[in-house]
């Protein structure tokens, strides 16, 4: 028996023996839509550094808050999340290995439209939240770029979903549920302090706040959904055996004086009552 194979080395014996949580860390398989997500990340990236072409790319599709023109063209919510600071190498390296590592399970778990809309609406979310604070003077205006907010909706998601999962706060690894709370708590106290990246922290708190909402409220949105759908299914039983009930009471009038005794109303009653048959057979 090898070392590996004694039951004080598995992490069920620890987490039972020593009351030690059990934190799981591994590479994930990448998946269809975060890899497509990476390829034009890392591909609007490298034409952002060519020059000309990089800047008139930041010029039309960066976050802008200078102007009421650039705040309300809407599709800037969605292209500045693919832009990153070609200063600083950090800034995308770093939203990459999140979107990496946190991107499959959700995909998995979701399925690739549903994970696709959770990722630009909290990277939306946190772009609209930053054009308002900036247009009503609370930040100062100007642009913003970066996948940050969608990347941080991901964190709390995950944070939720998945308990077991392990982030790493500089070398040390940490719970990712603490590590969610905790770049919550600093990016809020970042933004009502005002601080140098004040408008990429208000991004980075709505793009969790946008994700926990979502992740919370999902369930419930469900279960009225289906009470919806069901008091309307029950709606419709009711209107047709109202229907019935009155075909039956015309075609017995029919049988008693005749078809031309039959009014206008009655007349489209019967023609409606038929349409709905055929519905019925089609289906």
């Amino acid at each position: 028996m090898g070392l590996y194979d004694r039951d004080y080395t598995q992490s069920e014996f620890r987490q039972q023996r020593f009351g030690l949580p059990q934190m799981r860390f591994n590479f994930p398989r990448v998946t269809p839509v975060v890899k497509w997500l990476l390829i034009a990340n890392l591909g609007v990236f490298v034409l952002t550094l060519i020059g000309p072409l990089g800047d008139l790319i930041y010029n039309w599709c960066a976050v802008d808050a200078r102007s009421w023109s650039r705040t309300l063209q809407p599709w800037r919510l969605f292209t500045y999340q693919f832009l990153h600071d070609t200063t600083s190498l950090w800034h995308i390296v770093l939203n990459m290995f999140a979107l990496y590592m946190l991107g499959p399970a959700l995909e998995r778990s979701w399925g690739a439209r549903k994970y696709l809309t959770f990722y630009l609406a909290c990277g939306a979310s946190g772009g609209i939240m930053y054009l308002l604070l900036a247009r009503i003077g609370f930040l100062g205006a100007g642009t913003m770029v970066g996948a940050s907010g969608a990347i941080y909706g991901l964190l709390v998601a995950c944070a939720i979903l998945f308990p077991h999962f392990v982030g790493f706060l500089f070398i040390f690894p940490v719970p990712m549920r603490v590590l969610a709370i905790l770049f919550a708590v600093m990016s809020f106290f970042a933004v009502i302090t005002r601080s140098a990246n004040a408008g990429g922290e208000a991004t980075h708190f709505t793009g969790m706040a946008v994700g926990a909402a979502y992740v919370l409220l999902s369930p419930r949105w469900g279960k009225f959904s289906m009470k919806r759908r069901a008091g309307s299914w029950e709606k419709r039983i009711e209107e047709s055996r109202k229907l019935q009930v009155e075909v039956d009471r015309i075609l017995a009038k029919v049988h008693r004086s005749g078809l031309h005794s039959l009014t206008g109303a009655e007349k489209r009653t019967l023609r409606r009552a038929t349409q709905e048959e055929i519905k019925r057979h089609n289906l």
